[in-house]
């Protein structure tokens, strides 16, 4: 049957299987039958005819659609959310809930198809994170090979509904172009509420972020409950309790909680009550945040925090930060901070120096955390040349600055065989109170100019060393803590958060524009 012309100006066919149309007679023409009399044939029953759909609009885009002809998909009430595998009960749940559909729990395969279902399966090999999405038939089905993969794949499904109410008939085939898609908040110099936090993993979640770092120890404040060292809290701090819904919430959407307790540096909130670890120069002058790494107690009270947070946060990494020492930033550490020459000596023999000393305190912090099954990385200006103790082989960098003593190139790090987080201060850091040298970041200048091989300043790594780039991480400092508000804060980080996961989940030129980007942004909330 061919295509018709209907008053709404919306053709109808009656279609084969395969989506053609083949050629006929407009519906309502008369035949002229063999017998001489005129009669009317029956008018058929039309069905819509549909252009071939387009790409869904998504932040991330999806990497792939394949077109197809259809009404696509959308929420209807009694539609139902099923799954094949225990591991996507929250998933199913999670979806059902958001798109106002009833949740039908586990069915196989075979079993009760209804049109109109959302159907969620584990299946197949690949990036865990990688799904499909088929919208076909009056019904969608999402698989992948990880359950991270098909909750993904139910972000995609909940902003092509959110945006243009539809979900596009076809395929989408879909995978990030890099494992660890971050975003960082610095608790302790400016106490963040639990609330905040967890709308933030929320608005994490729907983009396809992976990790949420808290660094919540510093000069400035130590914001965690503690039972192995209550003296250090600060006053107005997150309880443990808040912790582990915060660590549920984004558990339940596919992110791990990166802690960060900053030390041989950053330690002022644990010194201002352990004033006997305070390091102090030659001259007795204390060095700010610095803590004594030649007094064996001060080894124990970090290593009883690290043991202690690491039962409170389950995921896979640990940053153990290692930058900004004091120590080292003098002329001569030797002659500066003399006690750490001596015990420098003694544990590494006539040659031993205070670098020698620091990055033996960065190994055994490692050793510390390594015992609790973590993958661990710490700050690129933790990390000091012509030592003879040389960093723990598995340690990653977390790149974030050329400004550290001796200004070393990202690519001395990639070719000692390292691997790579990229923080870069130029385009990924917003420093509330924009001090030193610091603006705030934009999300066009994000979208328009990094990609994650951008390591340092504003020129990229060679693509040879595009695998040793784990992923990036968008981070909030608050070195100036009262400049905003954290509802201020939400707002200015808003496009900077969608550029960034655009450019770790497909680093190439964005198809979009810029104004398009964020036109899309604004539609989808």
């Amino acid at each position: 049957m061919g295509t018709v012309a209907l008053g709404t100006g919306i053709g109808v066919w009656a279609a084969s299987d395969d989506g053609g149309g083949g050629g006929g007679e407009a519906a309502g023409s008369a035949r002229q039958p063999s017998g001489g009399a005129r009669t009317a044939s029956p008018t058929p029953t039309p069905t819509r005819s549909y252009p071939l759909s387009k790409a869904p609009l998504t932040i991330p885009a999806v990497r792939s659609h394949t077109a197809a002809r259809g009404p696509g998909w959308r929420p209807e009430k009694g539609y139902r959310v099923v799954v094949s595998d225990p591991a996507l009960v929250d998933e199913g749940r999670l979806i059902a809930g958001e798109l106002g559909l009833s949740y039908a729990g586990r069915k196989g395969a075979d079993e009760d198809v209804r049109t109109g279902d959302l159907r969620l399966d584990l299946g197949g090999t690949g990036d865990p994170e990688s799904y499909t999405m088929t919208v076909r038939g009056g019904s969608v089905r999402i698989s992948g090979p990880g359950d991270a993969g098909v909750f993904y794949g139910t972000r995609t499904l909940k902003q092509e509904v959110h945006g243009s109410g539809t979900a596009p008939e076809g395929v989408v085939r879909d995978r990030p172009a890099k494992p660890q898609r971050g975003f960082m908040l610095d608790i302790a110099r400016k106490p963040f509420t639990a609330g905040w936090i967890e709308a933030r993993i929320r608005e994490l979640g729907d983009l396809k972020y992976n990790q949420l770092g808290l660094h919540f120890s510093d000069d400035q404040g130590f914001r965690i409950e503690s039972g192995t060292h209550p003296e250090i809290v600060s006053r107005d701090h997150l309880t443990k309790a808040q912790v582990r819904r915060i660590v549920a919430l984004a558990v339940g959407r596919h992110i791990q909680v990166v802690p960060e307790i900053d030390s041989p540096g950053h330690l002022g909130a644990v010194l201002a009550a352990h004033p006997d670890l305070q390091l102090r120069n030659a001259r007795g002058i204390a060095t700010r945040g610095a803590i004594d790494i030649s007094k064996p107690a001060s080894a124990k009270i970090v290593d009883d925090l690290l043991g202690e947070y690491a039962d409170l946060f389950p995921g896979t990494w640990w940053n153990l930060g290692g930058d900004e020492y004091q120590a080292l930033t003098v002329a001569d550490p030797q002659a500066s901070y003399p006690q750490l020459a001596a015990a420098a000596r003694q544990a590494y023999g006539a040659s031993g120096t205070v670098a020698d000393l620091t990055t033996g305190w960065l190994n055994a912090r490692a050793d510390t955390v390594r015992a609790h099954d973590r993958t661990v990385r710490a700050w690129n200006d933790g990390f000091f040349r012509r030592t003879s103790v040389q960093p723990a082989k598995d340690l990653q960098v977390g790149y974030w600055t050329g400004k550290e003593i001796g200004a070393r190139q990202p690519a001395e790090y990639l070719s000692a065989g390292r691997k790579v987080v990229n923080y870069n201060d130029e385009y990924l850091y917003y420093v509330l109170g924009e001090p030193n040298t610091f603006v705030y970041p934009t999300g066009r200048r994000i979208y328009e100019q990094w990609t994650p091989r951008v390591l340092r300043g504003t020129s990229a790594v060679s693509a040879a060393y595009d695998s040793q780039i784990l992923g990036g991480t968008f981070a909030v400092w608050c070195d100036l803590a009262n400049s905003q508000t954290q509802d201020q804060v939400a707002a200015g980080i808003r496009m900077p958060l969608r550029a960034t996961v655009q450019k770790l989940w497909d680093p190439g030129t964005p198809a979009m524009s810029w104004p398009d980007f964020k036109g899309l942004a604004d539609k989808l909330g």
